[in-house]
Order: C-alpha cells, then sequence, then structure tokens
C-alpha cells in the first residue's frame, strides 16, 4: 500500500473524482506508482491532470504528453456498465481490502458479479497451464476444501490448474482476474467458466473494456493475484513459468506461499520442489493452509483517501528540483538502482529525489523495476 496516503479516511468517490481517477490512470506514461506519486503531491486527480503538461515538459519531453480526455474516460465507464461491469477505485468501501496494501496496487479496478466475495478473506491458487491430470485433480479438490473451509478462491483464468481451481470454488465464490479487458475470455475455451464465474463470483480486471490480453499484462494481473490474497498455493510450475512470478510477488508483499510437491523427474514439479526447498509450506492439503493462516498475522486495513488539499511545499519547488535534476540524471543509468542508493548518492532530500523521477518518468524517460528501483531510458 501506499504508505504515506495510508492514515487518511475510506470513502466513495464522486462521479466527477472518478472521471478525473480514470482519465489519471489512462494518459500516457501514468502507471500505478505514478499515479499515487501524483495523486500524494497534488491531493487531487484534477489538479494532477492539470500539471501534467509542465511535468514532462520540466522532465525533457519534446513533444506534448498525450492525456485521457472526460469523453474518452466517460465512453470507458458506458463500456463497463453495459456488460455490467462496475469501476472500483482505491480507498472505496467496495475495493479489495489486502490489494491496497501492495506497493503499487491499480488505482482503478473494474469488477462484474458478486463484489460482495471481494471482502472475504481470500487464497490464491495458480500453477502450470499444461498441468498434469493429477495436477489439475488436486487443484479442483484443493479449492473446493479451502473455499469450503470460508475462503474465497482466486487465480488467472488461465487454462490447466487455474481453471481447475475456478471450478472447485464455484459454489463456494472465487475470482478470477483477467489478462485483458472484463469483456475479454481468454483462453477462448474457458467461456462456459468465464460465465459461470460472472454469475457465482467475481471477476476482476484493471485495463479498459475491450483490451485484448498481451504479454506484458500478465505479471501485472499476477501481482493482484497475490495481492488480494492472504497467501498463494502452487500446484504444478516450470522454474520460469508465471506461477513463480506470482509466488515471487507474494513473498515481496508479505504473504504466505504454499507449495505442493511432486515427482522429481516431471518438470512440471521443479518449480514448487524449489519452493519448498526455500522455505515455502509444503502442501497435501487445504488443511496445512488452514494451519500456517491461523497463526499469520495478517495486514491490516488501511483507511484511505487523499486530502482534497495541494501539498507541495518549498522542499518540491521548482527551483529546487532545477538544481538537482542534472546530477540525479547523471547518477541514473540503464542499470536498475534503488531510490535509497540513488538517495545516498545524491544527498538531496527524498522530496526533491521523488519529484525529478516523477517528471522524467512522465517525459517517457526513466524506467521503474520491482524493489522500488529505477533506471534511466538511453535512447532519449
Amino acid at each position: 500500500m501506499p504508505d504515506r496516503l495510508a492514515h487518511h479516511r475510506q470513502r466513495t468517490l464522486a462521479d466527477d473524482e472518478r472521471i478525473a481517477w480514470l482519465r489519471l490512470i489512462r494518459s500516457a506514461n501514468v502507471g500505478p506508482g505514478t499515479f499515487f506519486s501524483l495523486l500524494e503531491r497534488f491531493g487531487t486527480a484534477q489538479r494532477a491532470l492539470d500539471a501534467l503538461p509542465d511535468l514532462a515538459r520540466r522532465g525533457g519531453r519534446a513533444g506534448t504528453i498525450r492525456i485521457a480526455t472526460a469523453a474518452a474516460a466517460s465512453r470507458e465507464l458506458e463500456d463497463a456498465h453495459r456488460i455490467g461491469a462496475t469501476l472500483l477505485a482505491w480507498g472505496e468501501p467496495t475495493y479489495p481490502p489486502l490489494l491496497a496494501h501492495i506497493h503499487d496496487p491499480p488505482p482503478v479496478i473494474y469488477a462484474r458479479g458478486r463484489q460482495n466475495l471481494l471482502t472475504k478473506k481470500t487464497i490464491g491458487v495458480v500453477g502450470a497451464r499444461n498441468a498434469s491430470t493429477n495436477g489439475r485433480r488436486f487443484a479442483k479438490k484443493l479449492a473446493a476444501d479451502l473455499g469450503g473451509g470460508g475462503l474465497m478462491v482466486v487465480s488467472g483464468l488461465a487454462r490447466g490448474i487455474d481453471a481447475a481451481a475456478h471450478d472447485g470454488a464455484l459454489a463456494t465464490g472465487t475470482a478470477a482476474v483477467l489478462g485483458g479487458g472484463i469483456d475479454i475470455v481468454y483462453p477462448a475455451e474457458n467461456r462456459d467458466l468465464y460465465d459461470r464465474i460472472a454469475e457465482t463470483g467475481v471477476l476482476l480486471s484493471e485495463v479498459a473494456p475491450g483490451t485484448q490480453p498481451q504479454a506484458r499484462h500478465f505479471p501485472r494481473r499476477n501481482r493482484i493475484i497475490s495481492g488480494m490474497a492472504r497467501g498463494v498455493v502452487v500446484v504444478e510450475a516450470s522454474p520460469r513459468s508465471g506461477s513463480l512470478i506470482t509466488a515471487r510477488m507474494a513473498l515481496e508483499q508479505g504473504r504466505e506461499v504454499f507449495a505442493v510437491p511432486g515427482a522429481a523427474m516431471d518438470p512440471r514439479a521443479r518449480g514448487t520442489n524449489h519452493l519448498i526447498r526455500e522455505g515455502a509450506t509444503l502442501t497435501e492439503s487445504a488443511e496445512d493452509v488452514f494451519t500456517v493462516l491461523a497463526d499469520a498475522r495478517a495486514p491490516e486495513k488501511a483507511e484511505i483517501i487523499v486530502d482534497n488539499q495541494y501539498t507541495m511545499n518549498e522542499s518540491t519547488s521548482v527551483e529546487a528540483t532545477i538544481s538537482a535534476r542534472d546530477e540525479i540524471i547523471a547518477a541514473l543509468g540503464p542499470t536498475p538502482t534503488t531510490v535509497d542508493e540513488l538517495l545516498r548518492v545524491c544527498q538531496f532530500s527524498q522530496a526533491v529525489v521523488s519529484t525529478v523521477l516523477l517528471e522524467l518518468e512522465l517525459a517517457g524517460r526513466l524506467e521503474r523495476h520491482p524493489g522500488s528501483k529505477v533506471s534511466l531510458l538511453m535512447d532519449h
């Protein structure tokens, strides 16, 4: 969760605020981290939108930054409403509570189906797309048992383990996080499962309706699966699979990781066996999950919403950032470095460094990486 905003009270956005939030996150070079940095600095999304052109220019952008229009945001909301989806904003009572705590939560996320399920305690179940028959059977039974014990199962609607987990949890409610738009079924073979989840569970997506799934969407989807959950169970996974990325994200988010052991000769067991060697809980039944979660301290809910005041101060003034910008750029390179290391090397205040990084990112000159790392894009 963006800790710097954690003290703010929870509330539902007004309609004009909702449009402004959607415009901001759909504007060029504004990802979740940048969104919350802007919200922290300017207090409201509308003030941040007004400031984008100047910030991008100061960061070195030659042309005009693309800012999503109010008309485009309204059309997107209309498209979502037409298919029965609702836009949930970070800080609202309906937003998945644990997801609000991760480092880069989606500022807005679409939900279709039984939104009341989002307040349930949640467990992720993920695994290989080319799953074995035994793996799919185990995932379905595990999900059914976890659901019967009061947990909502979240997964990614992929073929294999994901589909089996959703199928097993249909009776108790399951959440599917999509890699494309809330109205896009991928893979197409899961159409029937998608429809059943829309009726008895809940579908989620952070991208606009109509967006076709792309490879870059899936790591972002995986962070939502782990971020919603108190823990993630990996049933089968090859060493380089997306399921292991989800497990790594779960660890970074402070969640529990569970892994189902497999035969040494099966390549689909190498990933899960590796997780067990690295300290994941060996999982042979739902009881193994319940035992660990009973002893684990769950993340606390936050009361969150930003103040309706402009928060810029002298430490982040234009003059302060101008004098620091060249030195900060010189300290950056194509190799990712932590923001803490940048602060140590440059000896500027955190507010000044954060402002310069924000300007560079809006100019398309900076890339953010996991672990609070940043790098300079050298083609500028």
